[in-house]
């Protein structure tokens, strides 16, 4: 059932991105060209969001278990710290550079084309540095552990 529940959940995140226009990276550059031709229209699919979590997330908090009984796994992490804030900075510089973050990228293979491919390859590639960079250093443990 949590196999069916997540591709669900995931197609209707994908239908609401291709819908809201958050998988067309001409709509996103629109919106963070602040200088230019200013396109505030996924300000309100951000808010919409926002809204929508700030009314769930004091409930999902309160609970020990999903609805399908699998334990929550909310975040904890309260700190702003160096890594947070680089990380931060490296994805709004990728999503200004390509037009895409990882959902509306994702979301977009359907529609063709060959530039979700490149990023989402990029992004890949991306995740796989970050992984030996962090074993390297000693600050991720394996997961067979």
């Amino acid at each position: 059932m949590s196999i069916v529940s997540a591709l669900l959940s995931g197609l209707l995140f994908g239908l609401g991105l291709i819908v809201s226009g958050m998988s067309d990276p001409s709509k996103v550059l629109g919106f963070l060209d602040l200088a230019g031709a200013w396109d505030p229209s996924l300000a309100f699919v951000m808010g919409g969001a926002i809204l929508v979590g700030s009314l769930v997330f004091p409930f999902a908090s309160k609970r020990a278990n999903s609805i399908l009984g699998k334990p929550m796994r909310l975040p904890t992490a309260t700190t702003i710290d160096r890594r947070l804030v680089l990380g931060g900075l490296t994805f709004g510089v990728g999503w200004g550079l390509a037009g895409y973050c990882p959902g509306p990228a994702l979301a977009s293979l359907v529609l063709g084309g060959m530039k979700p491919w490149v990023f989402i390859i990029a992004m890949l590639i991306g995740m796989a540095l970050f992984e030996v960079i962090e074993k390297a250093s000693g600050k991720r443990e394996s997961k067979a552990a």
